[in-house]
C-alpha cells in the first residue's frame, strides 16, 4: 500500500511538473508578441515596415527587448522539456523547439547592429561593418527560426486530424518571408510569420497540456 501511494504521489508530481513546463510555452508566444508590438508602437523612430523586432534591443529602453528575447527563449525551452516528457510528439519536435529556444536567448544576448536609421544616429542603410555581436545575432536567428519551422512539420506527423494539417499550414506560412528577407516587404512578411510561428508553438503547448 505504501509503495502504491508513493507511486501515485510521484506520478502526480510528475504530471504537475509537465503541465507547468508546457504552461510556460503557452505564455511564451503571446508574451513575446505583445511586448514586441507594444514597443514597436511606442519607441520613437521605430518603423514596422523597415525595422525587425531585433532593433528594439538597441538604444534607450533596449533592455526590455533583450529581456523579452531571453525570457521568451527560456519559457520555450521549458515547453520543449515538457513536450518531451509527454512522450506524445516523438524525439525531434522537442529537440527542434529547444534549438529555437536557445536561439531566442542568443538573439537577446547578442544584439543586432544599428542600421536603417534606428536608433537615432544609426546609418541610413545597412551597417557598414558588422560587429561580432551583430554577426552572432544573425547566426542565432538563422538557427532559431528554421528550427521552429522544422518543428511544425515534424509535429504535423505526430498530431492527428485538423491539428496536423494546421501545423503544416503554420510551417508554410512561417516560411513565406524567407525569400524576401532584406526588403521592406520581407520585413512586413516576417512579422506575419512571427505571429503565426510564435502563436502556433504556444497553441501546441496548450494542446499537449490539456491532454495530460
Amino acid at each position: 500500500m505504501t509503495t502504491l501511494l508513493h507511486n501515485d504521489t510521484s506520478n502526480d508530481t510528475g504530471t504537475r511538473t509537465t503541465r507547468l513546463l508546457l504552461g510556460c510555452g503557452v505564455l511564451a508566444g503571446p508574451l513575446y508578441l505583445v511586448t514586441g508590438f507594444a514597443q514597436a508602437f511606442t519607441r520613437e523612430g521605430f518603423d514596422l515596415t523597415r525595422h525587425p523586432f531585433s532593433f528594439l534591443s538597441l538604444g534607450d529602453g533596449g533592455w526590455l527587448q533583450i529581456a523579452n528575447f531571453v525570457l521568451t527563449g527560456l519559457l520555450f525551452l521549458a515547453a520543449a522539456i515538457g513536450a518531451h516528457r509527454t512522450g506524445r510528439v516523438g524525439r525531434w519536435a522537442p529537440v527542434l523547439l529547444g534549438v529555437f529556444a536557445v536561439g531566442m536567448v542568443g538573439g537577446g544576448v547578442f544584439v543586432a547592429d544599428p542600421a536603417f536609421g534606428f536608433p537615432a544616429g544609426a546609418p541610413a542603410g545597412q551597417a557598414p561593418e558588422l560587429s561580432w555581436h551583430g554577426v552572432l545575432h544573425g547566426v542565432a536567428f538563422f538557427i532559431a527560426f528554421p528550427a521552429l519551422v522544422a518543428s511544425f512539420f515534424v509535429l504535423a506527423r505526430k498530431l492527428t486530424g485538423p491539428w496536423g494539417r494546421a501545423s503544416v499550414a503554420a510551417g508554410v506560412l512561417s516560411l513565406a518571408p524567407m525569400p524576401f528577407l532584406g526588403t521592406g516587404f520581407g520585413t512586413v512578411l516576417l512579422y506575419g510569420g512571427a505571429v503565426v510561428g510564435w502563436l502556433w508553438a504556444s497553441a501546441v503547448a496548450a494542446k499537449l497540456r490539456s491532454e495530460i
